[in-house]
């Protein structure tokens, strides 16, 4: 895979929405690549192929666009997938944390029994902004005795630094503004 060619190809599908969700923000619409068969299939492979190596057991997922890509991701590297979720959305024993947001707080939760100790994991998400939000998820999986391996983006905003609160993981992001 000419992994800077399906960069380029992918960033050609992202739509520019100028003003969302408020003014003097542009937005990078990732839905024209969900929605073009080729464009997801090439977004889910750029995004496993650093991780095919097989030093990873499980793919954790957060919500909601951290599915669309986790899910398949799981799949292509043959392995099973554990969704990180917002507060009150899963229905067995879990373990959550607060985290901040640009304007108030959140809660991710986890089922306790997502992540054996010692399972080596994979962290999906679309979008690296601040990293405010997988950094929760990175806590919540190191709680339960998890070993990052690497983190997975779509989509990185250098411009936000996001990487600076994941220093000394591995992440690959497949497009970088």
């Amino acid at each position: 895979m000419d992994l800077a060619a399906t960069s380029r190809h992918l960033e050609e599908l992202i739509r520019d929405v100028p003003d969302f969700p408020k003014p003097g923000i542009l937005f990078k619409d990732i839905t024209p690549i969900l929605r073009d068969p080729q464009g997801l299939r090439e977004a889910i492979e750029a995004m496993s192929a650093p991780f095919s190596n097989g030093q990873i057991d499980v793919v954790v997922g957060l919500e909601s666009r951290g599915f669309v890509f986790g899910a398949p991701i799981a799949c292509n590297l043959g392995l099973g997938f554990a969704p990180v979720r917002k507060h009150g959305k899963l229905p067995a024993d879990k373990i959550h944390i607060e985290y901040d947001l640009e304007y108030g707080s959140a809660i991710f939760e986890i089922h306790r029994d997502a992540i054996s100790p010692g399972q080596r994991v994979l962290l999906v998400d679309d979008l690296l902004a601040t990293g405010g939000t997988m950094r929760a998820a990175i806590d919540l999986v190191e709680q339960l005795g998890g070993e990052i391996v690497g983190l997975a983006f779509l989509v990185e905003l250098g411009f936000l630094n996001g990487r600076e609160k994941l220093r000394g993981y591995n992440i690959h992001s497949v497009i970088r503004y």
